[in-house]
């Protein structure tokens, strides 16, 4: 009932902040979601799951799993199941995690319809954590779409000058992907036939990989299985986003308001990540594998194509934004990597980009407060005026380009390590590609902070540039505290926990190397 209790906070807590005076709602949402971030650290801390969710098997545990029928839609059983492995329990705390401090952080700049915004902040955080938490797809399904419809409030109300163009362009490309993906997975529900008789994604993953899946109509069971594989792909891709379908995130990230930004990078883009591993390349491992070549090209050029435009931008919130086009292309490197560092750092990689775009975006946020500028030509010499939240954004930049000790180097190790000894063609040349493109993350960032933060101080516009308050900087100290201490204690912290959701969803030639990539 742990999952539960966690949905049913939130969605309490919702709507009780929603009806509040705004004069307390951030004090009381705050309050609230400290509540499901106790819960979920309590989890993590208890978390007894062994093996992988969907695919079960001898010694297989679901952690706090539970399971009731629900209804019966035609032929198909559909049941409330929830449950969570080694995968999904780090992404459940990121997303409490995240929520607490991007409510908190939210004090400084949302000074209107207070009470709705907090409670929209709360209603999504429900949404992610049953994205995560749920093993039926109509269940599941539900909090997927669910998710849509606060961000695009919080950036549609709450956001800056084209906020309404943005919140559109957001909904219509996160719906049409949704609509693909569903018929890419009904087709493989449909081409199963009498083979399941549920939604159930565990009974499906497991029907899939044991080689249950027929033909539909005209169209052959291995005909199937690439047409369910890449519509699948690109309505994931879309929420990743993976180049070029990346154009809608950069006009989200800069209308929206800061705390939602920091909930768009930071756990709604794992959301697509999360769903490729889940489906793709759990479901389709052959198909997968087939296509490595063609998936790995995709990901490489998400992390090159990606670093040059951040390189490009004279917009600090827009320079985050790409880093994470760029940033997403190493999970899909790792993914079809299909070793235990590539998709075992993947998965790393999830937790640890979570953490610093939310630090990274926090600290534009701040800034953004102060000097009520995001340019970069704007400012200079910030460094001496405000000391917390520039340490913050150095250390945030630094673990961004791989500095050891940090998170981002563990991350991004685990997956040059898993995929340069993957099996496709071109495996070496793909990882020294997506290698390069450290550099580029390593030329934009320092070249942003040497202009910004740096030198004698210089402000174009009319407003004081003084110290953050306490509450602004302090989701930055807690952001940075876990970046470090995941990437000082990565084994201990998540991937030992990781690696042991991710091994069977490996081949059975690979997973039996017990670790090895």
């Amino acid at each position: 009932m742990m999952i539960e209790i966690l949905l049913a906070l939130c969605l309490l807590g919702a709507g009780i902040v929603f009806f509040l005076p705004d004069k307390y709602a951030g004090k009381a949402a705050l309050g609230i979601s400290l509540l499901p971030l106790a819960v979920s650290l309590y989890m993590y801390a208890v978390f007894d799951g062994a093996g992988n969710a969907f695919l079960g098997g001898p010694g297989s545990t679901i952690a706090f799993e539970s399971s009731a029928e629900w209804v019966t839609l035609g032929p198909y059983d559909l049941s409330w199941h929830v449950g969570l492995d080694g995968i999904s329990m780090p992404l459940v705390v990121l997303s409490t995690l995240l929520t607490t401090l991007a409510i908190l952080a939210s004090w400084t700049p949302i000074d209107e319809r207070e009470a709705q915004f907090y409670g929209l902040m709360l209603f999504m955080e429900a949404m992610l954590i049953g994205v995560f938490g749920a093993l039926d797809f109509f269940v599941w399904f539900i909090f997927w779409e669910g998710v849509l419809v606060p961000m695009y409030f919080l950036i549609g109300v709450w956001g800056g000058a084209r906020r309404k163009y943005a919140a559109i362009k957001f909904f219509v490309y996160t719906n049409i992907a949704s609509l693909v993906m569903f018929i890419g997975f009904f087709g493989l529900v449909f081409g199963l036939g009498d083979s399941i008789s549920s939604l159930d994604m565990p009974v499906i993953a497991q029907a899939l990989r044991a080689g249950e899946l027929g033909g539909l109509g005209v169209i052959g069971p291995d005909l199937l299985a690439v047409l369910a594989f890449f519509a699948m792909f690109i309505g994931f891709a879309v929420k990743v986003p993976v180049v070029p379908f990346h154009t809608w995130l950069p006009d989200a990230h800069v209308e929206a308001p800061t705390p939602a930004s920091v909930m768009l990078a930071g756990v709604l883009l794992k959301m697509g990540t999360y769903a490729l591993l889940r489906f793709n390349f759990t479901m389709l491992p052959e198909v997968a594998q087939q296509y490595a070549v063609l998936i790995a090209a995709f990901a490489v050029v998400s992390v090159i194509y990606g670093a040059m435009l951040a390189l490009a931008q004279e917009d600090l919130k827009r320079i985050v934004a790409y880093s994470s086009v760029s940033s997403m292309g190493y999970v899909i490197l790792g993914l079809v990597a299909y070793t235990v560092y590539g998709v075992g750092g993947a998965t790393f990689q999830m937790i640890s980009h979570g953490l610093i775009s939310g630090l990274l975006f926090a600290c534009v946020g701040v800034i953004y407060n102060t000097t009520h500028t995001r340019m970069v030509g704007d400012m200079s010499g910030l460094a001496d005026k405000m000391p917390v939240t520039v340490g913050a954004f150095l250390a945030g930049s630094f673990a961004y380009m791989g500095l050891p000790l940090m998170a981002g180097f563990a991350a991004e190790f685990f997956v040059f390590v898993g995929s340069f000894g993957a099996g496709f063609a071109g495996a070496p040349l793909f990882t020294a590609a997506a290698m390069f493109g450290i550099v580029i993350v390593a030329g934009y960032l320092l070249f942003a902070m040497q202009r910004t933060l740096f030198g004698a101080f210089r402000s174009e516009t009319d407003y004081d540039v003084v110290r953050a308050d306490l509450h602004d900087v302090v989701p930055l100290i807690v952001l940075l505290v876990f970046i470090i201490a995941l990437g000082s204690f990565p084994n201990d912290l998540a991937f030992n926990m990781i690696q042991d959701a991710v091994a069977p969803v490996l081949p059975d030639s690979v997973a039996a190397l017990g670790g090895a990539p």
